[in-house]
């Protein structure tokens, strides 16, 4: 079925709209409340996310699904505090972030969060294993590279320290982000496309390893991606769809 302007009835596809209050959880990580965002351009407001309502429990796995320009990293960046939304409210572990002022929301991603990119971001001057220690030496951790050391040998990567991010290969570099994502602990981590830059083979393994990582630091993950089998390994999956989340 298709609306007046074109659009799908998303109805029509069996799917269906997340309310405020459909999830209650034990020990809820992220609440989200009717956000919204809108972008002012020279054509008018743009709205791409509307009236979005959100949960996720500690040590839950979610995939946001949709298609290319749908707004999922947008999303993302709302809920990591990277961006404010237009309306609405976002928490992650009691804390606000739709109320923090920016330093706080700083503070908070510090604290809470880890990430995961699709373009590694690495600091090229840096070597595999300052870039891992990088986030425990900005909270002073005296023990920052141990803590380094540790988690890049459980990526496999502890012949690897002194390698500067040109002398690794593309796995080897989205393995040291998943070291530098996780050596700080986070409850929570946001993964915005962890495989897209990879081949079938190495996507594969770093999936693996992505979830491996997670259940054993038991952190609350919300994955953005196209692949539906990565998906499809979270313990629940949602899609953006016309500015708007939706449940199968």
């Amino acid at each position: 079925m298709a609306s007046s302007d074109g659009a799908v009835d998303s109805a029509s596809r069996g799917i269906r709209h997340n309310s405020p209050m459909e999830i209650h959880t034990r020990s809820e990580a992220i609440v989200v409340d009717n956000i919204s965002k809108i972008y002012t351009t020279p054509n008018g407001p743009l709205k791409v996310l509307d009236d979005i309502n959100f949960r996720a429990e500690q040590s839950e796995s979610i995939a946001i699904v949709g298609v290319s320009g749908s707004g999922k990293s947008t999303l993302l960046s709302l809920l990591a505090g990277l961006d404010l939304p237009t309306s609405g409210t976002i928490s992650i572990h009691g804390e606000s972030l739709t109320a923090a002022s920016e330093d706080k929301r700083a503070w908070l991603r510090n604290r809470y969060i880890g990430f995961v990119f699709q373009q590694f971001h690495l600091l090229p001057n840096l070597t595999a294993l300052e870039n891992v220690a990088l986030p425990l030496e900005l909270r002073a951790d005296a023990q920052a590279g141990a803590h380094a050391r540790t988690v890049l040998a459980q990526v496999g990567l502890g012949s690897r320290l002194q390698h500067y991010p040109r002398q690794l290969s593309g796995g080897e570099q989205q393995r040291v982000a998943l070291a530098r994502a996780y050596c700080p602990h986070p409850r929570i981590l946001f993964a915005d496309e962890p495989t897209g830059n990879l081949d079938a083979k190495t996507a594969t393994k770093v999936a693996e390893l992505l979830f491996e990582l997670n259940d054993e630091y038991a952190t609350t993950l919300v994955l953005v991606t196209h692949d539906e089998g990565l998906a499809a390994r979270c313990h629940r999956r949602v899609q953006l769809l016309d500015g708007r989340l939706w449940t199968d």
